[in-house]
């Protein structure tokens, strides 16, 4: 066989209850039948009272074969949300379906609920040879009342056999919390079960046989239903057993025991309520911030107290770990009521030598041991945590300073595009540069243009800022300038006209400025002597006496750049026209 435990689906923390409402589709009892024949449609009828309200509804629907999953319920298209399946002897199948249909009953309310096109004809004539053709549907039913007692509910669900082939099923129910059973009940799901099959058919908790007035203790699965005191489910039951003497306070499970020497009886649904008066402490770790290389870590987080019926009181210590390691201790400072929760803020020194990346985790209830103080509806649940990565700086490469010739006193143009990539020791770093430190740091008036970046003083320092995904950091490069060698035009028109009417030397003015330059005749007689206080020489002879202005023809020129890198002055000749 084959099938799907039976465990928690959802719990229910507060003033609920449950019933059930549901109906067959076999027109009577398949161990019966005369020929095989099956009902689409059937109808049942939810009773609520006063004050009640529906806080959650799950439909099933089950019968033989691979399994019909969409159905109606008054004429309203349901599709299956969940799956079940077993197989007897290979060759029967079973299906059992879920919806969550809260919406629906919590509209409709009390009143008559028809399930249509539930279809398993072309299964029965296969069944009917062994007696299990069915099919049927229930809902369950989780309401609350504010003058009920707080209650924990549980709802279970699976598909689970016992028949002749399995004698015998064991079906624990974990996550109970009974500090009170007055009251306690019990509800089940089950499917095929036959009233004309009883040998050793029992249903058991805790070791102790349940029963009623419409199941015998050695007939459980008989096809009733407690609610309706109905005995005519045919080959379903919808029965709820007081257990109030069955279970014991404290006690955190129940285990469920069935038997069958050979009535075949699937578990799909047990749904229980006992009264329950704790706390439930959970928490969240909402965010995290860390300054890059900085070992403080902030984190936000959030105590909760909603799946609780009482209030969780202050002072419920808070502990936390880094890689599993003990690191702070901090505790709630109010009561946090039912279905609250309390927000805070804690520093965190991370302690030396901890890695850059590791699992920071919160445990509410715990002082730092493991061990809490408060008892709670779960234990189990007190726990977050999240992956931390430090916000430790990118690593990067250095860079070179750039070097370009002095456009005058001192400016430059340069090229330093090729430095983002250069700087990057990881593809998905980004790089901005700046100016100065405080553009960098406040990642203000970012430099765009690095192909042709005019630098009007230098030296001048850049600066970078890489980015990584948690942190940045910062590097610099220097740009200065150098004294390139001046280019001499050597032509000079002399007539005023405005074209090359100077003696021009490029690089020269505002880059050499001791410069010194000298202009003699052919014959070696010197007529001028220029330098950075003078303008160009247009022909004008400084010592003469008749003639101011040289005439046209050839004349010798001397430049002393008076700089280190260039001890030998300039030497040629330029030639002069009228």
């Amino acid at each position: 066989m084959q099938g799907q435990n039976v465990s928690l689906y959802e719990q229910f923390n507060g003033r609920y209850d449950f019933t059930f409402l549901g109906n067959t589709m076999n027109p009577q009892e398949n161990t019966y039948q005369p020929t095989p024949t099956i009902f689409t449609t059937s109808a049942a009828t939810l009773t609520l009272q006063p004050g009640d309200v529906v806080e959650k509804a799950f439909l099933y629907w089950a019968g033989c074969g691979t399994g019909d999953f969409d159905v109606k319920l008054n004429g309203v298209d349901i599709s299956a949300q969940r799956t079940f399946s077993n197989v007897l002897q290979t060759q029967f199948n079973f299906f059992s379906a879920f919806a969550d249909i809260t919406t629906q009953i919590q509209t409709t309310g009390n009143g008559t609920y028809t399930l249509s096109d539930l279809d398993v004809t072309s299964f029965i004539n296969l069944h009917y040879q062994n007696k299990t053709n069915f099919s049927g549907w229930a809902i369950v039913v989780v309401y609350y009342n504010p003058n009920l007692p707080l209650n924990q509910l549980n709802v279970y669900d699976g598909l689970q056999v016992v028949s002749q082939q399995q004698t015998q099923l064991n079906i624990t129910l974990n996550s109970l919390n009974v500090i009170d059973n007055n009251d306690a009940k019990i509800g089940f799901l089950a499917w095929e079960g036959d009233v004309g099959l009883a040998n050793n058919e029992t249903l058991s908790i805790n070791g102790n046989i349940l029963s009623n007035a419409l199941n015998p203790p050695t007939n459980a699965f008989n096809g009733t239903n407690t609610i309706t005191n109905s005995s005519i489910l045919y080959n379903m039951d919808l029965d709820i057993y007081n257990i109030q003497n069955n279970i014991a306070i404290g006690d955190t499970s129940a285990d469920i025991q069935m038997t069958s020497n050979q009535d075949f009886v699937m578990i799909n649904a047990i749904v229980s309520k006992l009264n329950s008066q704790l706390p439930d402490a959970t928490i969240s770790i909402d965010a995290t911030n860390q300054a890059c290389n900085s070992n403080i870590l902030l984190v936000d987080f959030t105590v909760y107290n909603v799946n609780s019926t009482e209030i969780l009181p202050a002072g419920t210590p808070i502990a936390i770990y880094a890689n599993g390691e003990f690191i702070e201790y901090t505790e709630t400072l109010t009561p946090i009521p039912i279905d609250g929760s309390w927000s805070d803020q804690i520093s965190i020194l991370l302690p030396f030598g901890i890695p850059s990346s590791f699992d920071l985790q919160f445990v509410v209830d715990d002082i730092g041991t493991g061990n809490g103080i408060v008892i709670e509806i779960n234990e189990d649940n007190n726990e977050d945590s999240q992956a931390i990565i430090q916000n430790s700086s990118p690593t990067f490469n250095t860079l070179e300073n750039l070097v370009s010739c002095n456009e005058g006193l001192t400016k430059g143009t340069f090229d330093f595009s090729h430095y983002e990539e250069l700087v990057k020791t990881d593809s998905d770093q980004e790089v901005y540069f700046y100016e100065t430190i405080d553009d960098a740091l406040n990642q203000t008036n970012p430099i765009i243009n690095t192909t042709n970046y005019i630098a009007n003083t230098t030296p001048k320092e850049i600066y970078i800022r890489i980015e990584n995904e948690n942190c940045y950091g910062f590097t610099s490069f220097l740009l200065t300038t150098r004294n390139c060698p001046p280019t001499v035009y050597n032509y000079v028109s002399g007539n005023f006209d405005g074209y090359n009417d100077v003696f021009f030397i490029e690089g020269l003015r505002d880059i050499f400025l001791n410069f010194e330059v000298k202009i003699y005749n052919r014959w070696g007689k010197w007529l001028w002597t220029g330098n950075q206080g003078k303008p160009d020489w247009d022909g004008y002879v400084e010592n003469g006496v008749d003639e101011k202005y040289a005439p046209a023809g050839t004349y010798y020129y001397v430049i002393y750049l008076n700089d280190p890198d260039y001890n030998e002055p300039l030497v040629g000749y330029l030639y002069l026209t009228r």
